[in-house]
This record gives C-alpha cells, structure tokens and sequence, in this order.
C-alpha cells in the first residue's frame, strides 16, 4: 500500500462483534477470563487494550516497522528507551537537542550513572571521536528542535552498525510521511505523537516503534512494568489523527515553504531556518532522506534584541503563542524562554541558539493569511 492507503486502512479493522469500521475505545481496566489464565489475550488493560493494539499496529506500519509501543507522553517514550541501559553507560547526541530530551538526559539519567556527550552531529567524526568501550547508544534527531539542522540517518545507521551501538532516531518533527528511519539504519524510532501524528491540539502521547523482536521485547517489559501507558480514549484520538496525516503533512509542508520564502525576502528578518532552501548547510541531506521539507520554520530578527522578539510575538493573532506544535493551526514559540529553557544559555548559545530565535509550527490554514499575521506583527 501507499502511504495514504496505509494511513487510513494499516492497524485496523472493523469490530469482529458488530462490524463497527471505527476501533472501538475499550474503556476498561481488565477483562473476563473463562479460567485461570484463559483469555482472549487481554488480562490488564496496563499491559494490553485492543485500542491501544490498534493503534500501535498502525504505527509499525506507517514506520515500515514491526513493533509499536505507545506511551502516555513523547517523554514516557524517551524514558523507556533510556531505562534499556545500565550505570556506567554512556550515549552521544547532537547539542541542539530537544529540551525536554536534554533535561532529562542530564537532571534525572545522569544521577543514575549514565553519561550523556552532546555535540555537532553534522559532521560524523564529532561523534565517532566519542565513541570509547562503555558507548551504547546514539540518539539522532532530525530536523532538530527548533534549528532545523538535518543529519544523515544513514551514516549514522552505518557508524552503529560498525560499532555495535543502538542507533535512536526521534522522528516527531518529520513523522513517517516524510521519513522512514527505520528504512536507514535506525534500530528504534520515537515519536511525540502529540505533535504532528495527533495533529489536532488535543492529546498528549508517545510512541516507539522497532523491527527487532529482542528489542520489542525489553520495551514491552518496560512498558507494562513502569505503567505509561495511555488511555483508550487518547488512543482513539491519534487512530483517527493517523487517517489524515498524510493530507495535512502535505499541507503542512505548502504553507512551510510559502512562509519561509515570504520571511527570507522581509528586510527585518535577518535569518530564516528551513531544510528546504538550497543554502541550507543540510539541504542536500534533506534531500536524499526526505520526501519534503516540513512545516517548521525558525527565524531571528535583524538587530537580535529580545524585546522585538516579545512584541512580535505578542502581536500574532493567527500563531498563537504556546507550547507544542504539529496542529492544523498555526502556532508560535520562543525557544530561549520555552521549550529550551531547560538548556543552559550559554550551552544554547554555543549551539547557535540565540535569544531572539523566533519557531514557528506553520498550520494547513491559508497561507496568504498566514503571510498577513506575520506582516502585521513584524510591521
């Protein structure tokens, strides 16, 4: 199947009790068994819930994977996959991270004896020079959050490949519709499925998905043991995101493209992050590994003074101000002061991280409507 068939058809079927063609959401905690451990393989809905199922055999599929697992938050997933390893461990990342991912890479993980290097990713042998005996695990992310910086999946999935190592790709800002990780050498992929994969502003949810059964194997131990799971209802909700993906991501993709044209030209704007323009130091990587370039667009105003950042913000009507992105409507953030505040200053600086930086989740509204926002705030 194509990508949009498998959105709408992969994971799901219509209800074997009264032909439902929506998954039911199976509100319940347990279920019946007709004797001591005879059951219809559901016991405890921590460990299994057949909207749950549904949904994490949606997502194998759309990531050409074999294995989906959801968490009750992107972090839920994160966490898991870091609860694999053991004291003394260490990982190597890129030092534009998440914020969310550093913080609890460096304040909860690292108090346990774990060792986390974080460094520019863009060229290979950053990180190769890193790797020593007790290097277990590289986590990629890409785009990054919010500098859009790309890196190649598949050296990376190649360097883990010669050097035994768990290659971690998080795949939230690009979703399945525009890469497939798992294709490029990546042993686990997670999401936020919060962001794009819901795409509706109304659910918070994680999920990871593999193809080794061994794998599959420890995260589902983890999963039931540690107990973020979601609820039927959430589950409900991204099953039917999933059956528009590929229509908004398309969307999503038009007006990123329109918007960062229109604030390239903008005599006030002094610099514009997007995959998409041939300037890009990644473009070409972006090229090679994706299908398009997003709907996230980053920018900083010329002069770089934070108060003209804040009046620029508060002077958007149609991006609203707030945490998160990924919905069909258009959202606007300040890094420095939100979702990277965890990050120290002079660790987000070094990284190119600046006060003023400006990200923008660019909706599947109007995008000459969109333009109009931005000219009226930047005046």
């Amino acid at each position: 199947m194509k990508f949009g068939t498998k959105a709408i058809h992969a994971g799901v079927e219509p209800d074997p009790s009264t032909g439902a063609i929506m998954t039911p959401i199976y509100q319940t905690s347990t279920y019946v068994q007709r004797s001591p451990g005879d059951h219809k393989g559901y016991e405890y809905s921590r460990t299994h819930n057949p909207t749950r199922t549904a949904l994490q055999n949606a997502l194998a599929a759309l990531e050409n994977g074999k294995h989906g697992l959801c968490f009750s938050s992107g972090m839920a997933a994160v966490d898991a996959i870091i609860k694999m390893l053991k004291p003394g461990d260490e990982v190597i990342s890129t030092n534009d991270l998440y914020g969310g991912s550093y913080r609890i890479f460096t304040k909860i993980f690292q108090n346990y004896g774990l060792k986390f290097h974080f460094t520019n990713m863009q060229d290979v042998s950053n990180v190769e020079k890193l790797i020593n005996k007790n290097t277990k695990m590289i986590w990629v992310e890409t785009p990054t959050n919010p500098l859009l910086n790309i890196i190649d999946i598949q050296v990376y999935g190649d360097l883990c490949k010669k050097h035994n190592l768990l290659l971690v790709a998080d795949n939230t800002f690009a979703t399945p519709y525009l890469q497939t990780p798992l294709d490029m050498g990546a042993d686990i992929v997670m999401h936020s499925l919060t962001k794009y994969m819901g795409g509706h502003s109304d659910v918070v949810m994680g999920a990871i998905v593999v193809n080794n059964d061994d794998l599959h194997e420890q995260l589902a131990f983890i999963q039931n043991a540690c107990g973020a799971t979601p609820g039927p209802q959430d589950c409900f909700l991204v099953l039917r995101g999933l059956k528009t993906l590929h229509l908004r991501m398309e969307r999503h993709c038009q007006n990123g493209r329109k918007v960062a044209e229109y604030l390239k030209g903008h005599s006030k704007v002094s610099k514009v992050y997007w995959p998409g323009f041939e300037e890009h130091p990644n473009h070409a990587i972006a090229q090679k590994q994706m299908r398009d370039f997003g709907g996230m667009v980053s920018f900083e105003l010329k002069g770089d003074k934070v108060e003209d950042a804040t009046k620029l913000l508060e002077n958007l009507k149609l991006f609203a101000l707030a945490e998160s992105l990924g919905g069909v409507e258009s959202l606007c953030g300040h890094p420095a002061t939100m979702t990277h505040a965890s990050i120290p200053r002079e660790d987000r600086l070094k990284a190119g991280l600046s006060d003023t930086l400006i990200r923008l989740s660019v909706g599947v509204e109007d995008a000459e409507d969109l333009i109009a926002d931005l000219e009226s705030a930047i005046g």
